[in-house]
């Protein structure tokens, strides 16, 4: 995640600090009840911001109206922030779902999860990389030995540098890592305290757009493998999974309506402030749209490139040792509809 500019982007999500005033539920259900009886379930998530196809679910009320099929509806929580501090909520008890990257799931489960991962989005291959400046004298991965690269921590920004440097057979100490939380990282850069910042779409946009950046190199370029992954807390799962695959479908299906349309999709409540898209950046944020993917199960090929990522994390020393994830995931195709 960040206010988010586009949706899935992002890995982005909500910060512990602003869960803290929302209190804790035991299994997300209100005490009251619908004409048939049954507990409507809260479902928590992240406020969407402005941009993306949950932002205009939150505007329309099309997220709730897809819900109450089986009896749920959502409490848009928070703010949106990095995934790290979404996963301590998941565990918390303070958040039910919540969306970041592999890279940063992995470096959560490491820890003690108390969530599990329902859905991916494929890597974003033009949307993440290293920024340079324009008038940088960097033009290549080489370049960058001794110099100062920002990056957040154990997640997706870490992630690309290595992954630069891996297949440019570069030592990882002869780059510094200048580690930064991505939404402090913006004023370092574009006053030349680093040389480099390696992030992903909701800061590469604008940085592109405003500042005279570009990608040294992209995603795919690297030959990232940096899933978005959808998470939900253990909790919600087991006693909610109608709602898990309830809004897996909303995911996936208006995953696909975006991507035909990106443009639809921004500046859903405003079109000035922080959180707008300009002009300027507007043809960039349709164009990674465009070539964006939409929420999709989890398949034997997207596991197996999570492993990849896990064992590189673990070679890296980014964590440990390598972090199984199958245990921590859920296969949605096989909840069936109206599951109890």
């Amino acid at each position: 995640m960040k206010t988010p500019r586009l949706a899935l982007a992002a890995t982005a999500l909500l910060a512990t600090t602003a869960l803290a005033a929302c209190g804790s539920s035991a299994d997300g259900a209100k005490a009251s009840a619908d004409g048939g009886g049954k507990a409507e379930v809260v479902l928590r998530l992240p406020d969407p911001g402005n941009n993306g196809f949950l932002a205009l679910g939150k505007k329309d009320g099309s997220l709730d109206r897809a819900l109450a099929a089986v009896h749920a509806k959502v409490s848009w929580t928070g703010s949106a922030g990095p995934f790290a501090p979404a996963a301590q909520a998941l565990s918390a008890d303070q958040l039910d779902v919540a969306l970041g990257s592999i890279t940063s799931a992995v470096a959560a489960l490491a820890q003690k999860p108390g969530f599990k991962l329902f859905a991916q989005t494929a890597p974003d291959g033009v949307g993440e990389g290293i920024l340079v400046k324009n008038d940088s004298p960097i033009k290549s991965v080489q370049d960058l030995v001794g110099r100062k690269v920002a990056v957040s921590q154990g997640g997706t920004s870490e992630y690309l540098l290595l992954k630069a440097l891996e297949k440019n057979s570069i030592p990882a100490d002869k780059v510094e890592r200048v580690y930064l939380r991505a939404d402090q990282t913006s004023g370092v850069f574009n006053s030349g305290q680093v040389d480099a910042w390696a992030t992903w779409n909701t800061f590469s946009t604008p940085s592109i757009a405003n500042s005279g950046a570009h990608f040294l190199v992209n995603g795919k370029e690297v030959g990232s493998d940096n899933y978005a992954v959808w998470a939900v807390r253990n909790g919600f799962a087991e006693k909610h999974p109608d709602v898990v695959k309830a809004f897996y479908t909303y995911l996936h299906e208006n995953g696909l309506k975006e991507k035909a349309d990106p443009a639809a999709y921004l500046n859903v409540f405003t079109d000035s402030g922080p959180t707008a898209v300009t002009p300027a950046e507007k043809d960039i944020a349709v164009n990674i749209g465009k070539q964006g993917a939409t929420a999709d199960v989890i398949a034997d090929a997207d596991i197996a490139r999570f492993g990849t990522v896990a064992q590189f994390f673990a070679d890296q020393k980014v964590t440990k040792q390598p972090v199984d994830v199958k245990p921590y995931l859920i296969d949605i195709s096989k909840i069936a509809d109206g599951a109890k």
